[in-house]
């Protein structure tokens, strides 16, 4: 590893840093005090004020030791991949550092860094090119969509990241598993390669461990891999006639089931078929790129059967679905053209890539997730990382060759089409008040409440409506701003129910149990309140007074164990 980073030249260290830096920038400031004092309590920026909290509250259970949903009492966790939370809650155990600290200001970074320089030594041990190297890690740092274009010529605005479907390069850290995973693949390719040209047992059982783990890190990287390791040991079979890589196949193939199976026995049906829906609704979502009329004539050449106009429109949308997302990367695909349909073109690294990159588009084009619909584009996301490498190994090759001034004018190019979506999306997390905040008030409540002894805490249920009232008038607070399971993360308690969205992800029955709590805060001729209570084993109720005040009196007031101006907390 030293000899590998030696490597790195000046130019690519600043590269390295600067990139590190940008992607930094979309977590660091999130679950910090914002205002004098903390005045203000902590804030969120972005959709740290959801899934932040998701993962916080996850290693937090972890961290006690318990496999217990901790925001979904009485049930373990099922059906999600947890290897980053692992680690984040065996890191606070080793250090001591609060959760919240390791996921949003220490892991970034760290991440961010690993990442560029896995991606960097990576390329340069395939190609032993300094200039493909590069251009790689600057494709992978940078590289954004065509969104800002269109919002520019729309609305003289620079937004759109996701305009498209697909997150960009600059949110990648906002999704940490995605991001661990990165380090997974990248790292366990130069050990592949190390491996293979070696004939390294060694390398070889390392780099089979990397991606069999990559199941418990996030899912459709394990998939692809999966997919990806086939194809390429078929093709080393053929053309090698060794059955080296067949055997790396066969190793993480029982890793991955052995590390899969225990908590997701019943994630069989999570997938759906549904065949274009991206298509249709990147045309026809207000949040998307949004061209009705060509949505109405997708679904209608559908219903009608009229299969050629309906075939030529479907390409249509898939090529702006693809152009629209990678943006530069779509030079990724001059690289399959230089190389054509010669298998002796191709070795089976380029086999291993060009694998993930087809299941990678193909699969979300053809499948839903049951729960949250667009959860499969994350399959595009490596697709889109792997053509932004090509991208970069083309362009590096056109530098090598080129003249001084088209260098200049390749840059400039780059520069123009990548930035904006850095800045387009940086506004979102660089202004000085948040979207989201948990108040001083409520961080006092919750501080007393992780004081208390064990037990299951009662939250009332996320009213959408009031959040809509609140959505014009930022910070919202954390219980009017998404169904989060906030209590659970600040308190290291177990709640009945929260985080209905990521419950509904993970196949959790929770419409019963916000039936039961609707009723229990708002019906006031409901008389069997202390029987729920009992029932299912609850401790404590965390009320939010401005929310309970427009519903009934909760008649508890002998248990009451705190109060401030915001917060009470009941024990039953």
């Amino acid at each position: 590893m030293k000899k590998l980073l030696q490597r790195l030249e000046l130019r690519d260290f600043f590269l390295i840093i600067l990139g590190s830096v940008a992607w930094s920038l979309t977590m660091v400031k999130s679950g910090l005090c914002w205002g004098g004092g903390c005045s203000n309590g902590l804030g969120f920026w972005g959709p740290n004020g959801h899934d932040g909290i998701w993962h916080i509250a996850l290693a937090g259970s972890l961290a006690r030791g318990s496999w217990q949903m901790p925001m979904f009492a009485g049930e373990i966790i099922k059906n999600y991949h947890l290897g980053f939370d692992l680690i984040l809650a065996a890191l606070h155990k080793i250090t001591f550092i609060p959760i919240v600290n390791l996921y949003f200001q220490i892991l970034p970074p760290i991440f961010a860094l690993v990442i560029g320089v896995g991606v960097y030594l990576f390329v340069y041990e395939w190609r032993k090119s300094r200039y493909q190297a590069f251009w790689a890690t600057f494709f992978t740092y940078f590289a954004g969509s065509l969104g800002w274009l269109v919002t520019y010529l729309r609305h003289r605005q620079f937004e759109g990241e996701s305009m498209f479907w697909s997150q960009q390069s600059i949110s990648t850290l906002v999704n940490p598993p995605f991001a661990l995973s990165l380090i997974f693949i990248f790292i366990g390719l130069t050990i592949l390669l190390k491996g293979v040209e070696n004939r390294s047992k060694k390398y070889l059982m390392l780099a089979t461990f990397f991606f069999g783990s990559l199941i418990q890190v996030k899912v459709y990287a394990g998939i692809l891999i999966l997919g990806a390791l086939f194809v390429a040991s078929m093709w080393y079979v053929l053309t090698k006639n060794s059955l080296l890589l067949l055997k790396v196949f066969a190793g993480v193939l029982i890793l991955s089931i052995l590390l899969f199976s225990p908590i997701n026995g019943s994630s069989q049906n999570a997938i759906i078929w549904k065949p274009f829906w991206f298509l249709e609704t990147m045309m026809s979502d207000l949040s998307r790129f949004y061209w009705p009329r060509f949505a109405e004539a997708l679904i209608n050449y559908k219903l009608g059967g009229v299969w050629l106009k309906g075939a030529i429109a479907y390409l249509a949308a898939f090529i702006l679905f693809l152009v629209g997302n990678l943006g530069l990367r779509i030079f990724g695909f001059l690289w399959l053209a230089r190389n054509g349909f010669n298998p002796k073109n191709y070795q089976y690294v380029d086999v291993f890539l060009l694998t993930i990159i087809f299941l990678g588009i193909i699969i979300p084009m053809l499948f839903i997730q049951s729960g949250t619909s667009w959860n499969t584009i994350q399959f595009f996301y490596y697709a889109q990382v792997l053509l932004g490498i090509l991208a970069g190994i083309t362009i590096g090759k056109w530098q090598e060759k080129s003249s001084p001034f088209v260098r200049c004018l390749v840059v400039i190019t780059i520069f123009t089409f990548t930035i904006p979506t850095l800045i387009a999306t940086l506004r979102n997390y660089l202004p000085a008040r948040p979207p989201a905040k948990v108040s001083r008030e409520e961080l006092e409540a919750l501080d007393f409440l992780s004081q208390q002894q064990d037990g299951v805490v009662l939250t009332q249920f996320f009213n959408k409506k009031l959040a809509d009232a609140a959505n014009n008038n930022p910070p919202r607070p954390l219980y009017l701003y998404e169904s989060t399971a906030y209590v659970s993360a600040f308190s290291g308690k177990v709640t009945y129910l929260e985080d209905e969205v990521n419950l509904e992800i993970t196949g959790y029955p929770w419409q019963t149990r916000q039936t039961e709590v609707e009723r229990f805060f708002t019906d006031v001729t409901y008389d069997s309140m202390n029987e729920l209570l009992a029932k299912k084993n609850i401790n404590y109720i965390y009320v939010i007074k401005s929310v309970q005040r427009k519903y009934n009196d909760l008649r508890l007031d002998p248990n009451k164990i705190f109060e401030n101006s915001e917060a009470i907390i009941y024990k039953y």
